[in-house]
């Protein structure tokens, strides 16, 4: 106990470079005695910090039961790299892969191209092979690719006794001990009963005794959505997964949903931002694809805003009659689109987390129209009074300051309105075609309503100020 505290004591004094300098040095005796009281998570981040090469060396020197947990903390990206460095040692290749979880070597596999996972399912024992391809033979972006099969499972008619029993002599391999489940002899679930209960309940009570069918249930084949759903509404750290007739496959766990939901995040907030999702971290993603995801929706952004132009030369005239128009041009414009955007961005995470369905539309869009008519009222009247103040200060406007103030202050109620219409809507509209609302990005909302805004702006200048400036 006192060796093991003073080289958690030294792990708290190393430093980086001490490491790489072991490394450099092959100090390899020194290096696995500072580094043996270490956590899986600390070894991962380090490995993450060492520079190429250097990561590779590092890893090999692990332990294989510290290697096989480690390896599962770091990103595809990262695993890949190892997977290649140690690929002419099958043998530590094939104890890496078969010692992994199901859930992570599946999500690993389904990262590689096909010939490389064919590969590497070869060199997996039979029965590991037989969970692989189970879990990767289910839809992409399923229930079932985050799937376990290690778990524990125990009958109604055992005593309290028997399950402990049992569970002390399986238990080991399984992904989580705190909730144990119920089945029958065919396997279908009929409970689970946290452990807990279990510890608390006199030994000779049954496990029937303590069954309520009461229970949280996944489906395989279900999207992933799905269990972020169900994760936050429950209280549970795993979940149940069954197939369509109630047959207990596997368990899904909290850390393996909580990555999914930050994947839907990053996917949707990239979208919402004017570019396509990417598939892998920003700094992996070469050049070239980052311009391919960007430039598709800057085309099509480009081509919006060419209609904005259009309608400014509809009204060419009125802009020549009445140049002072020009100079709230930007303002009404610019007020449209962030009222979109927001209302874009506010009701995409609404869908997301379940808050707003598809047939809340009518309702979001009373709210909407209310909102949209109270803040445009305080941003025109906001606008009418810079008119006001302009005028007193500089004269800017000419004796006709009032109307425009007014052409201006009705303007921005108009488009502020239209603005939180259309990105309200938008996102309904997208899903309903079977799209991500998330591709109702706020770039695109907000030069929609900049067309909008124009066409707006001019039509009410020629009704307020017909017979005056114009």
């Amino acid at each position: 106990m006192e060796e093991t505290r003073e080289s958690q004591e030294m792990l708290g004094r190393l430093i980086q470079p001490e490491i790489e300098e072991m490394i450099q040095a092959r100090d390899y005796r020194n290096l696995r005695r500072a580094v043996a009281g270490w956590a899986p998570t600390e070894l991962a981040d380090l490995i993450r910090s060492l520079p190429e090469g250097e990561d590779v060396i590092f890893f090999r020197l692990l332990p294989r039961e510290s290697a096989t947990r480690v390896f599962e903390y770091l990103d595809s990206d990262r695993q890949q790299d190892l997977l290649e460095s140690i690929a002419k040692n099958k043998t530590r290749l094939a104890d890496l892969l078969n010692e992994m979880s199901p859930d992570d070597r599946t999500a690993l596999l389904e990262e590689l191209p096909a010939p490389v996972t064919q590969r590497l399912l070869g060199l997996l024992s039979p029965s590991e092979r037989r969970v692989a391809d189970t879990l990767l033979g289910y839809p992409e972006d399923s229930i079932g690719r985050l799937m376990t099969p290690d778990y524990v499972a125990v009958l109604p008619e055992w005593t309290l006794h028997q399950a402990l029993d049992h569970i002390r002599r399986f238990g080991r391999d399984s992904e989580t001990l705190n909730v144990i489940y119920v089945v029958d002899r065919d396997f279908h679930l009929i409970d689970d009963i946290r452990m807990r209960e279990l510890i608390l309940t006199d030994p000779d009570s049954k496990i029937a005794d303590l069954i309520d069918r009461r229970f949280l249930s996944l489906q395989a084949t279900d999207p992933q959505e799905d269990a972020i759903r169900v994760f936050k509404n429950s209280d549970r750290t795993a979940l149940p997964v069954t197939d369509s007739s109630g047959a207990l496959l596997g368990i899904v766990t909290i850390d393996d949903v909580l990555e999914v939901a930050e994947e839907e995040a990053t996917e949707d907030i990239q979208m919402m931002g004017g570019s396509e999702a990417l598939d892998d971290p920003y700094m992996s993603t070469p050049v070239v694809t980052l311009m391919q995801k960007r430039v598709r929706w800057l085309i099509v952004l480009f081509v919006g805003q060419m209609l904005t132009i259009t309608a400014m030369a509809h009204y060419e005239e009125l802009l020549a009659q009445a140049v002072v128009l020009a100079l709230f041009l930007p303002l009404i414009i610019a007020s449209g689109g962030n009222s979109g955007s927001q209302t874009a961005a506010l009701i995409v995470r609404a869908m997301a987390v379940g808050e707003v369905r598809l047939r809340d539309w009518s309702r979001v869009f009373k709210r909407e129209i209310i909102t949209g008519l109270c803040l445009g009222l305080i941003l025109g009247a906001i606008g009418m009074f810079r008119v006001f103040l302009w005028e007193r200060l500089f004269e800017s406007y000419g004796e006709h300051w009032f109307r425009i103030g007014l052409t201006v202050g009705a303007t921005l109620v108009g488009v502020v309105m239209l603005g939180t219409i259309f990105g309200a809507m938008l996102p309904f509209i997208m899903r309903r075609l079977g799209a991500d609302p998330a591709t109702s990005s706020t770039p695109f909302v907000a030069t929609l309503v900049d067309v909008a805004g124009v066409f707006l702006y001019f039509t009410v200048a020629a009704w307020l100020l017909s017979g005056t400036l114009l």
